[in-house]
């Protein structure tokens, strides 16, 4: 589906605000309000609105403490990927796992209470994984940018 400069406004309405009424941006547009519902309902079915959530302040529910995970697999062979990939999509602590290129396999961004909270998982869930031959934390100290916002 082809998006035009309309849709791309309504996108961006609803990257900022997803419960901004289709009223508030037809105003803002100055498109009525079925147009406004009717473009937003295309966008959701063409896939390119794939659902709404709440975007939480983890240090508010104490998950405040941060570690970006690199992981080496010991062997590259497709069924082993599958089964890590699949086992760590069931780790709630992992909010993002990326297969990437260079010297790691993976990095997944953890979110976790604290220092101890991290250990734990460490020792518990994630070492006890088949398959990773090596891990690599990387411990964050400041969130200097951080949006969910995809520039259109």
């Amino acid at each position: 589906m082809k998006i035009d400069e309309l849709d791309r406004k309504i996108l961006m309405h609803l990257q900022q605000d997803s419960k901004k009424t289709n009223k508030e941006i037809s105003n803002d547009l100055g498109l009525s309000v079925t147009a406004v519902y009717e473009r937003i309902r295309k966008l959701e079915k063409a896939g390119i609105i794939s659902k709404y959530v709440a975007v939480l302040a983890p240090e508010k529910i104490e998950k405040g403490f941060m570690v970006l995970c690199q992981v080496k697999l010991i062997q590259h062979k497709k069924d082993f990927l599958h089964k890590f990939e699949k086992e760590v999509a069931h780790l709630p602590e992992v909010t993002e796992c990326l297969h990437v290129s260079g010297d790691y396999d993976y990095i997944l961004k953890v979110l976790v209470k604290d220092m101890d909270a991290y250990r734990e998982f460490m020792v518990t869930k994630l070492t006890n994984l088949d398959h990773i031959g090596s891990t690599t934390s990387i411990f964050t100290i400041n969130k200097v940018k951080e949006t969910t916002v995809i520039n259109l």
